[in-house]
């Protein structure tokens, strides 16, 4: 898909805006908090039905206004060989609007979803944002995030597991927490099993995709950081000691005891090692940031070779900062070439723009944001 249109009402800082967008760089240049960040979320919001920086939809209505509203116009990518303007592609329009005090109503050519999951994967997107650091330096939940948002897009199946697991699992911490008597055995024995089947099924998935990701995030690291570092992936989980239902049952008093489930996928994690020591120990600020967006640029090849050659939006927030000026010119050289499709950046430096669209001769939009508002 490429966003031809976007508008957006009442987002955040922004009151009104139409942009009509390139089908390769469109720009955006402002000061910090001039809400370059919220046109990307906007784009964002489209793709995932949810904003990348909140969880709660009624945050992101602008200040003293009742509603807002995002819709996107999208075409599908054309043939190989051929220009969208001479395919007749079609063009699929998505928007989604909500009232404070009441629920979202998310679209595609104005026939409501019953499920939002439904859409999910429909527009495939990467998102690298500075926010990404807490990959390496936040806790477990930030990797298994990614590792889900990226087969969440891909498989529909997942999300539908995922959901499951994650009832079965607060259904048997709510047990666990019982202090005026004793969980159910017969009810806890039909949580464990369900949370087992469904965890079993989401390791192999996970374990699959951190087996295809690595060699593409190594691939990018190295690219960017021409080789002078060694960096790998390594994923843990219950599931590799052996049948999970086992895992879990063995350990249910000691669960009892502290008030939650100690085994499970949602236990899982991403070790991340650079030259053979953890990350986050090890790494610095450049390295880190390199780091994060070798790990995006891999998923984003993950997705495109998976999808039937879909080839994802790809949005960059502010990710030349902290970097030398050789990996800017590295990444700078890998963002400008032929395999990534349409692709949104935000920066305060307009020479880091200015490097991008001097690499080569391809379409782009450079807009100027000020205090939410937008313009050419």
């Amino acid at each position: 898909m490429i966003l031809k249109k976007l508008s957006i009402l009442n987002y955040k800082n922004i009151q009104e805006a139409t942009l009509e967008l390139s089908p390769k760089f469109n720009c955006f240049i402002g000061n910090n908090g001039a809400g370059k960040t919220n046109v990307l979320d906007a784009v964002y919001f489209l793709s995932f039905c949810h904003s990348a920086q909140t969880t709660q939809d009624s945050l992101v209505i602008r200040h003293d206004e009742p509603f807002f509203l995002l819709e996107g116009c999208y075409q599908e990518h054309a043939p190989e060989g051929i220009s969208a303007v001479d395919a007749d592609t079609g063009e699929t329009i998505v928007s989604c609007a909500m009232k404070r005090g009441t629920k979202k109503h998310f679209k595609r050519n104005k026939k409501e979803y019953k499920r939002l999951s439904e859409h999910i994967g429909l527009i495939p997107l990467v998102l690298v944002s500075p926010a990404d650091t807490l990959l390496i330096e936040g806790g477990s939940e930030q990797r298994r995030r990614l590792i889900d948002v990226a087969i969440a897009q891909l498989d529909r199946n997942y999300i539908d597991s995922l959901n499951r697991y994650n009832k079965a699992l607060t259904q048997r911490n709510m047990l666990l927490k019982q202090e005026d008597r004793e969980p159910d055995p017969d009810v806890m024995a039909i949580l464990e099993e369900q949370m087992a089947t469904d965890g079993e099924a989401i390791y192999r998935k996970r374990d699959d995709f951190v087996k295809q990701l690595t060699p593409l995030f190594q691939q990018f690291y190295e690219m960017i950081a021409d080789g002078h570092e060694q960096v790998s992936l390594s994923y843990t989980s219950h599931c590799q000691r052996g049948p999970l239902l086992s895992v879990i049952q063995k350990d249910r008093a000691k669960d009892r005891a502290v008030g939650y489930s100690l085994h499970g996928i949602h236990r899982d994690d991403l070790e991340i090692l650079l030259d053979g020591h953890p990350m986050r120990r090890e790494g610095s600020q450049g390295q880190l940031k390199t780091f994060v967006i070798a790990l995006k640029l891999a998923q984003f090849d993950f997705l495109k070779k998976a999808s039937n050659h879909t080839t994802p939006l790809l949005l960059l927030d502010d990710i030349f900062d902290k970097l030398d000026a050789h990996r800017v010119e590295k990444i700078v050289q890998l963002v400008s070439g032929s395999q990534f499709g349409q692709i949104f950046i935000t920066d305060t430096n307009r020479d880091h723009l200015d490097s991008i669209l001097q690499q080569g001769h391809f379409d782009y939009k450079l807009f100027h944001v000020n205090e939410g508002n937008i313009h050419v």
